[in-house]
């Protein structure tokens, strides 16, 4: 009995420490996006997408609004994003986006999980040409036409559009992610998850034991407060 009670509060626990790196990076996020265009997320687009995010996992509204209030007084320090890439095992490329406050820290965490794991980090611009940046968009079925909405999508950039019973799943570029935001919520649309990502422009196949040494140095990297995204060229 005992051993199963230490098993189901290990996994609470490891659920809790999620969260709260969840939660740290949405923060760090905000600063960021405080710091670009001010505290008003009504005149500030990157905010809105960063309360999307928020809501996504369930942050707490006096959580979203401490970190608004801590970013607008530079509380924690003045956040900057950072892009590192690098190579991992079996030749897999690296791009990991940041948000920190102290660069020096978190290019020697970097290099460290790289080192751990047999890859390496690299230079700025020797991994970026092997990605697509885009944009995503999930937003709740609208109650217009949907060929005429898709249309209207498609004028604003959209490069891929998707639907389920749960919602419409739009892809962008990075150029068109604001456009397309300011379009969708001149429509009402319901906007359910806004990202930007990196998509491999050649995912490179693996067999299941070195996909399983690709997971384990996302899960290192991933653990790093400061990390705000990892993207690999691992199909």
């Amino acid at each position: 009995m005992g051993r199963i009670f230490e098993k189901r509060k290990h996994k609470m626990f490891a659920r809790y420490a999620k969260i709260s790196r969840a939660f740290a990076r949405i923060g760090r996020e905000i600063a960021i996006a405080v710091k670009m265009g001010g505290g008003d997320s009504d005149t500030n687009p990157r905010l809105r997408m960063v309360l999307s995010k928020a809501r996504t996992v369930n942050m707490p509204k006096a959580n979203v609004d401490a970190a608004i209030k801590r970013a607008l007084s530079k509380e924690d320090g003045d956040f900057e994003e950072v892009v590192y890439e690098g190579k991992g095992p079996h030749g897999i490329g690296f791009m990991i986006e940041v948000a920190t406050n102290n660069p020096t820290r978190t290019v020697a965490n970097i290099r460290n999980y790289f080192k751990k794991k047999g890859g390496a980090l690299g230079v700025k611009g020797s991994m970026e040409f092997l990605f697509d940046h885009k944009g995503e968009y999930k937003v709740a079925i609208p109650s217009e036409d949907l060929d005429e909405f898709e249309l209207a999508l498609i004028d604003c950039g959209a490069e891929e559009i998707n639907r389920d019973h749960d919602g419409i799943y739009i892809t962008t570029t990075f150029e068109d992610f604001g456009r397309m935001q300011k379009a969708l919520e001149d429509r009402g649309c319901v906007i359910m998850h806004a990202e930007l990502t990196r998509e491999p422009n050649n995912p490179v196949q693996l067999t299941a034991e070195q996909e399983a040494e690709i997971d384990e140095l996302v899960d290192l990297i991933e653990e790093d407060d400061d990390v705000t995204g990892v993207y690999t060229t691992m199909a």
